[in-house]
């Protein structure tokens, strides 16, 4: 998709930007609500997919796993559509004068040009994932051991008082946050666009 955007012509560029960028700005209850629906084994999808593995996305590490992902699609798409730009059409138009075929391009050239957006994106879509709270809750309830994730935990521990371990977990996906987020501006501005290092 994000190839797709940083290439395309079309005049429904915008729409599908705003489609992916959509989690951004849309309440996580909202998101949730829908995928809930759509998860639902009476929906289509939901139905197709429990008659395909014989167990549904509701309430499923599954169907967790799928929202978490759309939930941060954005944070996927956005950096390596700037990437893609950013490599521009000089080298992929001298790869094609070495006739050198479409996908041979798109992974000989356009991907080790574009490997800082691929580690920025991939940074940010895991780290957000981590702290997600309303889409999780929604999609996956809160069950021990199957969809209990850390941010719920920190939660029922704020709402029992126990700030103790409220303040443990909190400060782990701080540090754990901060320091990802280091590396890669670290690693950013030791392998400068272009991948040339």
């Amino acid at each position: 998709m994000a190839w797709w955007l940083a290439r395309t012509r079309s005049r429904f560029k915008p729409v599908v930007e705003a489609l992916t960028a959509l989690p951004l700005v849309l309440p996580p209850t909202v998101l949730g609500f829908y995928l809930l629906v759509l998860f639902s084994p009476n929906s289509t999808f939901g139905g197709f997919w429990v008659q395909v593995t014989g167990e549904t996305l509701t309430f499923s590490f599954t169907g967790l796993v799928i929202a978490s992902m759309i939930y941060s699609l954005p944070f996927m798409v956005q950096p390596l559509q700037s990437a893609f730009e950013a490599v521009g059409r000089a080298p992929l138009e001298a790869a094609m004068m070495l006739r050198a075929t479409p996908l041979d391009r798109f992974f000989t050239v356009a991907v080790p040009l574009a490997k800082r957006g691929f580690l920025t994106a991939l940074v940010l879509s895991f780290t957000h994932t981590l702290g997600e709270f309303g889409v999780v809750l929604m999609v996956g309830g809160n069950i021990p051991g199957k969809t209990k994730v850390i941010s719920i935990a920190i939660y029922e521990h704020v709402e029992m008082i126990n700030y103790a371990d409220a303040h443990v977990l909190a400060a782990i996906l701080l540090v754990f946050s901060f320091a990802t987020l280091l590396m890669v501006y670290t690693l950013n501005r030791r392998f400068p666009s272009g991948g040339h290092g």
